[in-house]
């Protein structure tokens, strides 16, 4: 019995784990924009290398790292001089609580940034991971009850 269950486990990781498509950020990316938001000469400099810090930070492995560009980021929107300027960092917001497990917050995120253009590729590209990643915990979800259900009636035949 335990074979079967290792098997069924390992096949749902299987079909659950494709990925995504939203890139990595390693720590040393993240440093070096560090490096360049100390070293900005000029406010316009630094505001574009905090953007960039912000992309790197939200992009990263780390939660906590995950967490300081979101706070970035909510920081610096109502600071936003244009609509180009709202759309990335509502876009990287929802970057950032798609990191988190945030998914609905990340949907509605997106949807504010399609408000603005709605033809952003990007941004749909998003849309539908986030989408699918919400539908397919559905799926986990109602996979593990209708499993440990299964389980426990094989149990019991198996017992008679």
């Amino acid at each position: 019995m335990d074979a079967k269950i290792g098997r069924l486990v390992g096949a749902v990781s299987a079909f659950f784990s494709s990925g995504d498509n939203v890139p990595w950020c390693g720590r040393d990316v993240i440093a070096g924009c560090e490096r360049e938001v100390a070293e900005a000469a000029t406010e316009g400099q630094r505001n574009e290398s905090i953007m960039r810090l912000s992309w790197a930070l939200v992009h990263s492995r780390l939660q906590d790292d995950v967490n300081r560009g979101i706070g970035m980021l909510q920081a610096s929107l109502g600071g936003s001089n244009s609509p180009l300027q709202a759309r990335e960092k509502l876009y990287l917001l929802a970057v950032g609580h798609y990191r988190n497990g945030d998914y609905p917050r990340s949907r509605q995120l997106l949807e504010h940034c399609l408000q603005i253009q709605p033809d952003w590729g990007q941004a749909l590209s998003l849309k539908k991971t986030v989408e699918d990643t919400i539908a397919q915990d559905g799926v986990i979800g109602i996979g593990i009850a209708t499993t440990a259900v299964g389980l426990l009636l094989l149990e019991r035949i198996e017992r008679y």
